[in-house]
């Protein structure tokens, strides 16, 4: 019996995508996959319907990451491994997460080793979890962690319907920040696990560089406002809006943040200060 569902959010990528179901529906374990289809215009739903035991969810509008949530409500299995439409899971990967998740009841969340490519070269996010500041539990396989790859992740259903899922307000771009404090603020337990394996084949029809970066600072900003404490909110924005007079970028940046705002504080919830303390020794080690 499958104990794992694949869930993927797409948008616009029907040959990406189909090359990667390829690969998902020729798993020895033939987990269950969901795709989520960002309302594409490109034939992406009828692909995926073409591919025997895949179930599509067609969405009127492109939610973009919070379609994952609609994946996972719809999963009726214990575990959700999500995957991008240019991404895929080693042979042996969702029984070696479902063994820790299985040993480890507080475990919310295990964060695979993404292979990048043909070459299986490592994310550098690897390296990064692998050398995480925040330790490792007793019960866990590896480093305590407080991010993840979105594409190389599994999660406990249970752990992430709690923690509310992905943010629509943010949209796209570091989304998978936002869920890891949620995550850890309810005390679930989040762990690198380099047996986990996940492979990245970077799609070629991507947004530009420039449009990702502002994206994410955008949002870094935002989960500011959303989770951190008030002096931070401030003197982050400050230091924003004083970019933001001698750089075009920063003042794009600083309009995107303001025009979301009063959402974000209609859903601002501070961090337990534990939690609080490991970001701050994240960003500790990053500042070095």
């Amino acid at each position: 019996m499958n104990r794992t569902t694949v869930v993927i959010a797409t948008r616009n990528r029907a040959g990406e995508l189909a090359r990667s179901l390829g690969k998902l529906t020729s798993l020895p374990s033939a987990p269950p996959v969901i795709v989520v289809d960002n309302a594409s215009g490109d034939g992406t739903a009828e692909v995926a319907r073409s591919f025997p035991g895949v179930r599509v969810i067609r969405l009127p509008r492109n939610l973009a990451a919070a379609a994952r949530n609609r994946g996972v409500a719809a999963a009726s299995t214990p575990y959700v491994a999500f995957s991008d439409d240019d991404s895929w899971w080693a042979e042996d990967a969702l029984g070696e997460a479902e063994a820790v998740l299985d040993s480890c009841p507080r475990a919310g969340l295990v964060a695979a080793r993404t292979l990048v490519g043909p070459q299986w070269t490592d994310d550098p996010v690897n390296g990064l979890m692998a050398d995480s500041p925040l330790g490792r539990a007793p019960d866990l396989p590896g480093p305590s962690v407080l991010g993840f790859l979105a594409c190389a992740a599994v999660v406990r259903r249970q752990a992430f319907l709690d923690a509310g899922g992905f943010s629509e307000l943010l949209h796209f771009g570091a989304e998978e920040r936002l869920l890891a404090l949620d995550l850890a603020a309810r005390d679930w337990q989040l762990c690198y696990c380099d047996r986990v394996r996940a492979h990245h084949h970077p799609s070629t029809r991507r947004p530009p560089a420039s449009w990702r970066t502002r994206a994410e600072w955008r949002n870094n900003a935002l989960i500011t406002w959303l989770r951190r404490p008030l002096r931070r909110c401030v003197t982050d924005t400050a230091s924003l809006a004083a970019k933001a007079l001698r750089d075009a970028e920063a003042r794009a940046v600083l309009a995107g943040v303001l025009a979301r705002l009063p959402t974000a504080l209609r859903h601002r919830r501070r961090l337990p200060d534990d939690v609080e303390h490991q970001a701050r020794l994240l960003e500790g080690k990053a500042h070095r």
